[in-house]
């Protein structure tokens, strides 16, 4: 028996009970981890109140990120060994598998060793941030050298992804915060610019910035009212990434509205949908 959290019904995290299970000894194709260390993220919150991707079937359980020692391994499992430092990649369906206990079992394909250098708590918080930036900048956007990307809420852990990566590849990250006060923190992070949202001009000071071209890239993680901004502020066939948006935040209307935009656009959602506006169409297609 292992002390694991669960819910039952969806809501707040008053809805979590810590229960004890039998933990089934890993399948194929699995590993069973002893965990140390737990990652904590939107997307499980989501998850929990029900306005995730998918539902949760319930009794569900949550977690995407742990570290720990494999405790032991399935048929056919290779790599790894009883007694190993791993921690786990969001790769799965938290209706398949979830990593808030003591003892969790996890597909072989999101398990990976990770360096001795990392502790614990830092190997299971490291890998959700870099994963939801990469994906988007590099695999789909296509940043690379000269590109300029917005970045709104900078500070948090994506944002921070974000800068890094862009840096990464020779681009030019464009930290937005509401105030000045994050002003130093996001330049010595390593942004190239620091727009504050509440007290500047968002759209003049990135066609400033960009000699009146507009950012290729912008990579949001909250839409509502500030979208249509970030959308004039887009260059002619820049993309625009909206990820896990805020339940009832509005980021259609500038695509729908392609006056708004006044150039060709592009709109990615995390539910891997795209969606393209052209000026002068008034078209909201979904490929």
């Amino acid at each position: 028996m292992a002390r694991v959290v669960r819910f039952h019904q969806v809501g707040g995290p008053e809805v979590l009970r810590v229960e004890e299970v039998e933990v089934p000894a890993p399948r194929k194709g699995e590993v069973q981890i002893s965990i140390k260390a737990l990652g904590l993220n939107r997307a499980e919150s989501m998850f929990r109140n029900g306005q995730y991707l998918e539902e949760p079937k319930l009794p569900a359980r949550l977690g995407y990120e742990a570290a720990g020692t494999v405790a032991a391994v399935g048929q056919d499992v290779q790599g790894f060994k009883v007694g190993d430092a791993v921690s786990t990649i969001p790769s799965f369906s938290l209706n398949d598998y979830g990593l808030y206990g003591e003892l969790a079992n996890a597909p072989v394909h999101a398990v990976t060793h990770h360096p001795a250098s990392l502790s614990w708590a830092e190997a299971a918080a490291v890998w959700m941030q870099y994963l939801t930036a990469y994906g988007a900048l590099i695999d789909i956007g296509k940043l690379t050298k000269g590109d300029t990307i917005l970045i709104p809420a900078a500070s948090s852990s994506v944002g921070l992804a974000a800068i890094q990566i862009a840096n990464r590849v020779g681009a030019v990250p464009v930290a937005l915060t509401r105030g000045k006060s994050k002003r130093q923190a996001l330049l010595d992070a390593g942004a190239a610019h620091v727009i504050a949202t509440d007290e500047q001009d968002l759209v003049k000071e990135v066609l400033g910035i960009t000699g009146g071209k507009g950012a290729r890239v912008v990579f949001d993680p909250v839409g509502g009212p500030t979208f249509a901004k970030l959308a004039q502020a887009t260059a002619r066939l820049g993309i625009l990434f909206l990820r896990c948006a805020q339940p009832g935040a509005d980021a259609t209307s500038p695509v729908r509205r392609p006056g708004q935009v006044g150039h060709d656009s592009r709109l990615r959602d995390d539910g891997d949908h795209e969606r393209s506006g052209a000026s002068g169409t008034g078209e909201d297609v979904r490929e």
